[in-house]
């Protein structure tokens, strides 16, 4: 009985070794829809940026205020193109994009950027996105503002 065990259990470590499972991480279609989404805005083509958003979607941004903002894909190819206009270079360099369930992903990336004056800036931000049916349902960035204290 116990030579039985043994050859049992010698099988299934041996068989268990030789099964080479490959943990190959695969990109998501969420994720390929936020790769893609930074690689419009380097390249500043607001128009196909914001046509990776609904018609409205939500904004938690410190630039647009306190809470949570609608903004159509309109007002979000004037509010890039403002930037864009303040600082030409602008760029972001994703450093890490993490998948969350079926809908979200969070992107922690590095925005820089060379001002009309020769000043930069070099700015770590994470947005958290909600994507639904393709496309880009919220946008939640969180980033320091460098908003003085109220006191």
């Amino acid at each position: 009985m116990k030579s039985l065990a043994a050859i049992i259990l010698a099988t299934l470590l041996l068989t268990s070794c030789n099964k080479q499972t490959s943990t190959k991480m695969t990109t998501t279609e969420n994720e390929k829809i936020v790769i893609q989404y930074y690689d419009y805005f380097n390249k500043h083509e607001w128009g196909k940026m914001a046509e990776m958003y609904a018609q409205v979607s939500e904004f938690k941004d410190p630039s647009l205020g306190k809470g949570i903002v609608k903004q159509t894909r309109q007002q979000i190819i004037d509010k890039y193109s403002g930037l864009n206009e303040m600082f030409p270079d602008v760029k972001d360099e994703i450093v890490q994009i993490y998948p969350s369930g079926d809908k979200h992903i969070i992107v922690e990336f590095i925005s820089t950027g060379t001002a009309l004056d020769g000043s930069k800036f070099e700015l770590p931000i994470c947005t958290v996105f909600t994507i639904e049916n393709g496309l880009i349902t919220k946008d939640f960035t969180y980033y320091d503002n460098f908003e003085e204290p109220e006191q």
